[in-house]
């Protein structure tokens, strides 16, 4: 058995190659990546591509497991507190690593700075300022023309109390001096739903939530609510280009590994992670899912995420949003 095991730490450690094997940092069991949401979903399915990738690359398996719920706090608290030994990672969001810590108790129970440090960012999920085909607004101007006539008339729906789509609802808000009525709905289907019937005015929601029905001509695009322009709909301006800056809301999505993660791995994921994003294979498997590829090195993240938490706090106390 001491030999076998001896065996099987010697392959991975080939496998990582010589900065690993030189560190002693030797698996010799399959890899986990713990996606905090359902199976099936955009955020589950760039998971599970990042993994394969990273599996054929390393020579080693990398798993998936599905641990949703408390907001993606369940699957990321269990990553925060996994056994320092490089072999569990957490695929995370802007909600289980930027929101969480001002929406809900306790922060769900881990720090998403001090507990973990990222590998990279993988890519955004960019909000698209939306509006029902008979409200009036043609562009952002005359949408803020028609909120300002009519204080607290408009409304605008979300995919839920505390989501990205109502803090960007709440950040544009404060950016503009207006009042809108926040209707939150429980996910995209019937906010999508009513939308199109007409009851409520606009929301601000995700390229993949909204494209089809945008290109089916069922909704109105007025502006893409990202520091970027959207690679789906190239002749949408941004807000800031609109005339309406400081509303960068994307929704974001990144590779996280507990601090504690033995130094040889983690830069041996980084490197790994760099060169799996920059394959034109996976940008166009990320575009396809109706998201951006945007790659961060895992120090230009860590320093993006403590500006992100700070900036989100702001926003959750200033127009106290609350979740129950």
């Amino acid at each position: 058995m001491i030999e076998r095991r001896h065996m099987l730490g010697l392959a991975a450690a080939a496998a990582l190659g010589p900065v690993a094997a030189r560190a002693e940092w030797v698996p010799g069991r399959a890899a986990t990546m713990v996606v905090p949401y359902p199976a099936g979903g955009p955020t589950d399915l760039i998971a599970r591509l990042l993994a394969q990738e990273i599996s054929a690359t390393l020579g080693q398996p990398m798993v998936i497991e599905n641990l949703p719920g408390g907001a993606g706090s369940i699957g990321t608290r269990r990553v925060a507190q996994a056994p320092a030994d490089g072999l569990t990672l957490v695929f995370g969001t802007n909600q289980t690593h930027a929101t969480n810590i001002s929406l809900i108790p306790q922060g769900g129970g881990y720090d998403p700075v001090k507990d973990f440090t990222a590998i990279a960012g993988v890519a955004d999920l960019q909000h698209i300022l939306v509006v029902r085909n008979e409200l009036p607004a043609a562009n952002v101007a005359e949408f803020l023309a028609l909120v300002r006539r009519d204080p607290g008339k408009i409304t605008c729906g979300s995919t839920g109390q505390g989501s990205a789509s109502h803090l960007a609802l709440e950040l544009f808000k404060t950016r503009t001096g207006t009042e809108m009525v926040h209707v939150p709905y429980r996910g995209s289907a019937p906010l999508l739903q009513d939308m199109m019937g007409g009851h409520v005015d606009a929301s601000f929601a995700t390229t993949p939530t909204i494209l089809t029905q945008v290109q089916a001509g069922r909704l109105r695009p007025l502006a893409v609510a990202s520091p970027n322009p959207s690679p789906h709909l190239p002749q949408l301006p941004t807000l800031a280009a609109a005339g309406v800056p400081g509303v960068e809301a994307d929704a974001w999505l990144a590779l996280f590994a507990p601090t504690n993660i033995p130094a040889p791995a983690l830069e041996r994921y980084r490197a790994i992670v760099a060169e799996v994003l920059a394959r034109p294979a996976v940008k166009a498997r990320i575009a396809d899912l109706g998201m951006a590829a945007n790659a961060k090195t895992g120090p230009a993240m860590n320093a993006f995420l403590v500006e992100d938490v700070r900036r989100w706090a702001e926003v959750i106390r200033a127009a106290n949003v609350r979740v129950e």
